[in-house]
């Protein structure tokens, strides 16, 4: 059964285009040319992914994108934006985007990019094997159970979402390793050879840091190095 994408895009001429060539890719699609509209369709259809543009009538991309994280949805969600500034790109990843593209967009780019969220979706385990022998990783304070998906903290579960959970499980299958931003694109992001801009790492990060470190603004468990990465502490 093929995929379903929701492209909600006021713009009748860019729908055209991203409907005929993920069709092309053996996606199905929905459309939706408000903001209401989509996220209607977001929570009644629960599409495999959302091409969500920022500008929209009635209600605008960044309310969407929150409403749909409120309702417990994980459906990745692609940022569509014409907006070059870098809070707009930022404050769409905080409230629970998972990537952006800027328009003009490549569709080449695109549609790698549709691909790689919806395989980070189904990819089970996450990529990073960790070396710990079985599906439990005890990392200090912190344990990782990949068979339930369940990160906790002093015995205490974490509201993770998909993508903070891959994040850690990343990082915390070799702690100490320095991962790149560039790297971690690639490997949790699944944006194979990655470069471009990286700040969606920084903010998964940051969010990661709000639910397990005991102070953000100084990490333990996942810990900066400077001119860098990332690395797991515990």
């Amino acid at each position: 059964m093929g995929k379903t994408i929701l492209i909600v895009e006021d713009e009748q001429n860019i729908v055209d285009i991203l409907s005929f060539n993920l069709s092309r890719e053996g996606y199905d699609t929905l459309e939706a040319y408000d903001g209401p509209t989509g996220l209607q369709l977001a929570l009644e259809q629960n599409p495999d992914l959302i091409l969500l543009d920022l500008m929209l009538p009635g209600m605008n991309g960044f309310d969407v994108c929150r409403k749909v994280r409120q309702s417990g949805s994980s459906t990745p969600i692609l940022m569509l934006t014409a907006r070059e500034e870098e809070a707009d790109k930022v404050l769409g990843l905080e409230l629970g985007a998972d990537d952006y593209i800027t328009k003009p967009f490549s569709m080449r780019e695109l549609l790698a990019r549709v691909k790689a969220n919806i395989r980070r979706v189904e990819m089970a385990p996450p990529a990073a094997q960790a070396e710990e022998s079985g599906d439990v990783l005890r990392l200090g304070r912190v344990t990782i159970d990949r068979e339930k998906a369940v990160v906790t903290k002093d015995g205490r579960p974490l509201e993770l979402t998909q993508r903070e959970y891959d994040l850690i499980c990343y990082l915390a299958a070799q702690p100490g390793k320095v991962f790149s931003r560039e790297a971690l694109m690639e490997h949790v992001w699944n944006y194979e050879g990655y470069v471009g801009d990286v700040r969606a790492v920084d903010v998964a990060v940051r969010r990661l840091r709000e639910k397990i470190e005991d102070d953000p603004a100084s990490p333990k468990f996942i810990v900066t190095k400077r001119g860098m990465g990332y690395l797991f502490g515990g």
